[in-house]
């Protein structure tokens, strides 16, 4: 729970306006994605830890929030040199699995290209309050409210789901079911628990959606908002931060002769 719970401190990053976040994250994005080469990511990366020390997050805290990314990556780059598009000198063949030049670099890339499309959305997210964010989409991005506020609701959920998971793993243990069958057995148990996880979030969700709906979140009126939320010079500098990093990978990469338009 503490990993999914927002930072609060004293970072630059922290006091940033959500949207702000999601535009540059996506800015970053959308040009990781035009290409898949290994300089244009690694370029990217490259800026984006420079700038991680106003991002408010202490060592363990990164480390915690980006783990995923760091069993992502290698595993991304074993399975493209295993199974990507051959090119170039065959460096390593067993059966019909080869590893050839092309492979391995169409791999790096790959694996650079998932941290530097994953951390500065971790990174810049571990910071935002669900609460700023739907703020700031209602009244910033002018979503309709409805959408905002069921989204909201819904992510303010997904810290139950854990409590859920563990109450019903203790209750199993209580019950004395928890520890035994072996592997087939734990299976068993996981499903079982999955499908009663299921059932308490949709009824959790219906008494939700209901309670909401006696309280007018439904209607089409327009609506006030308890907090305003502002875009001023920092969310624009961050934005900018974003187009920058962007185009400098881009532009760097094109000069290397490496950059390739994925749709070309």
């Amino acid at each position: 729970m503490t990993v999914l719970a927002p930072v609060t401190g004293t970072g630059v990053v922290s006091r940033i306006n959500p949207v702000a976040k999601l535009l540059a994250a996506v800015v970053l994005s959308l040009s990781l994605l035009l290409s898949i080469d290994w300089v244009s990511a690694g370029v990217a990366l490259a800026l984006e830890a420079v700038l991680l020390g106003w991002s408010g997050l202490t060592a363990g805290q990164f480390w915690r929030r980006t783990l995923p990314l760091w069993i992502a990556s290698p595993a991304a780059v074993v399975a493209t040199s295993l199974y990507g598009q051959d090119g170039g000198a065959t460096l390593w063949r067993l059966g019909f699995v080869t590893v050839t030049e092309g492979s391995v670099a169409l791999a790096f890339a790959i694996g650079l290209r998932v941290l530097a499309v994953g951390i500065p959305g971790i990174v810049l997210f571990a910071t935002t309050d669900p609460t700023d964010l739907a703020d700031g989409l209602g009244q910033v991005l002018r979503l309709p409210a409805r959408f905002v506020l069921g989204g909201l609701a819904g992510i303010r959920l997904v810290g139950l789901f854990l409590d859920d998971w563990r109450q019903l793993g203790l209750a199993r243990r209580a019950r004395g079911v928890a520890d035994s069958g072996g592997p087939i057995g734990a299976l068993r148990r996981f499903a079982g628990m999955a499908f009663a996880l299921l059932v308490l979030s949709v009824r959790r969700g219906s008494k939700l959606a209901t309670a909401m709906e006696a309280k007018g979140f439904g209607s089409d009126a327009p609506r006030t908002w308890a907090r305003p939320s502002r875009f001023g010079r920092r969310e624009v500098l961050l934005v900018l931060v974003g187009v920058v990093i962007a185009a400098v990978s881009i532009t760097v990469a094109v000069g290397a002769g490496t950059w390739r338009f994925v749709l070309a």
